[in-house]
């Protein structure tokens, strides 16, 4: 069987009313302008009132490409996009939040980078005015983030935690290799992707798009991502 050229993998967990409406759009939007054979792949990692029978079934009605992976606890993130991942058949392999809210030109320009060979590991980086959408808590943490990540583990891309990046088939196990399943799974994949010289790992400038908000932040989390930023600072190559 014959390879897709794209798989797009959306994670989706308790998402707002209407975002099947926002997959859709968006989906479309993206499929026409890379002209290319697509594959959707839906993951919903655990069950929520705003996922119900009947959106699926309009969404599969509407997207004919359209693969549902769906499980009834909440697994975290990184989890569900390593599900996709291991059932996706795309040449390339892209991967984004449910309110897709990175600009189309940004979606196309992590896949053209990896459809030119320019690179196996696309990194969307968020540029300043990303900063001006997200409370200012967020954006402490957020900065922190990138400042242990450069002074630390000496990376090259200290921003891993834009949700739009992509890869080539090549790179799918290094992904599949992550074990954290929650926020820091993509420092952990780019982490990775940078050790290891097979590799090669380019950061994408992204945009987002108007009217994009975010979800308060569960401030319960820090810990446990603390705790998994401390387990990659103390396996890291020597």
């Amino acid at each position: 069987m014959p390879r897709m050229p794209v798989s797009l993998i959306l994670p989706c967990y308790a998402p707002q009313p209407g975002w099947e409406q926002i997959v859709r759009s968006g989906a479309e939007a993206f499929r026409q302008v890379i002209g290319e054979q697509m594959e959707l792949i839906l993951v919903l990692d655990g069950r929520s009132d705003t996922v119900t029978d009947a959106t699926l079934q309009w969404l599969k009605d509407n997207l004919p490409y359209l693969q549902v992976i769906q499980y009834d606890e909440n697994m975290g993130k990184g989890y569900a996009i390593r599900q996709g991942v291991t059932a996706a058949g795309g040449d390339i392999i892209m991967y984004t939040d449910i309110d897709l809210p990175y600009t189309l030109a940004s979606m196309e320009a992590v896949y053209r980078r990896l459809h030119n060979n320019e690179c196996d590991i696309a990194a969307g980086v968020k540029d300043e005015a990303y900063y001006s959408h997200v409370p200012a808590m967020r954006r402490i943490i957020s900065r922190g983030l990138r400042f242990f990540t450069r002074s630390l583990l000496s990376m090259p891309i200290t921003d891993t935690q834009c949700g739009l990046k992509g890869f080539r088939r090549s790179a799918a196990e290094v992904f599949l290799s992550t074990t954290i399943n929650r926020y820091l799974f993509d420092l952990e994949f780019i982490y990775k992707g940078c050790c290891d010289k097979r590799y090669r790992v380019m950061a994408i400038p992204v945009t987002l798009r108007d009217n994009i908000t975010f979800r308060r932040m569960n401030y319960r989390i820090l810990l446990p991502e603390m705790a998994d930023f401390m387990k990659l600072l103390l396996n890291r190559p020597r």
